[in-house]
């Protein structure tokens, strides 16, 4: 955990995205909290990890997604190195999914 980060309002902010029930609970409130480039920002992110650990290489991921090669690799550092996060949430949504 990025001890950085951690704080009493971040844990506020995360106890109330941990309350949403539902995929469109969840665009109700990220549309209120971020901006749509904010929030397409982390969609490509994530996407990009997704592949990344589906082994794609970079030029695909690219070209799939948009995201530029420091994205990439900074993506790539947090699965390599990284707390877990994009794991842990790749791997859940394999469970439910599969």
């Amino acid at each position: 955990m990025n001890s950085k980060m951690k704080n009493e309002h971040t844990d506020k902010l995360f106890n109330a995205i941990l309350t949403l029930k539902n995929v469109e609970e969840c665009y109700n409130f990220f549309e209120d909290l971020c901006t749509i480039s904010e929030i397409k920002a982390m969609a490509q992110r994530f996407e990009v990890a997704k592949m990344l650990k589906e082994q794609h290489v970079y030029s695909d991921i690219a070209n799939a997604t948009g995201a530029s090669t420091a994205t990439i690799s900074r993506v790539s550092r947090c699965l390599n190195y990284g707390s877990e996060g994009y794991r842990t949430a790749l791997e859940r949504l394999e469970q439910k999914d599969g």
